[in-house]
């Protein structure tokens, strides 16, 4: 006579199958992303570190030249005011 396997043994190479093919794919995963995380982490620092520089070049300029760099930033804001401010005859025409 010829005995079948018990339930619990199937439920169990099932699940030992599929933790199997989960560790698998799981490895293949990770070969893949590990790449594409190392490189946004390299971009993320060299863009942080160029952030810094530029800061810390305008705060230098600013020091040397404080009268220039206050004209520059009234300009700025004036531009931008005009550009971002909605014009009157638009509102006129509406």
């Amino acid at each position: 006579m010829i005995t079948q396997p018990s339930q619990d043994t199937k439920t169990n190479d099932i699940a030992a199958q599929a933790a199997q093919k989960l560790d698998g794919a799981k490895e293949q995963f990770s070969a893949v992303v590990k790449p594409s995380i190392d490189a946004l982490q390299n971009s993320y620092s060299q863009v942080r570190d160029k952030m810094v520089k530029a800061s810390d070049h305008t705060v230098e300029y600013v020091k040397a030249e404080p009268v220039k760099a206050m004209l520059i930033a009234a300009a700025t804001g004036a531009v931008l005011m005009a550009l971002l401010r909605p014009s009157r005859s638009s509102r006129e025409r509406s």
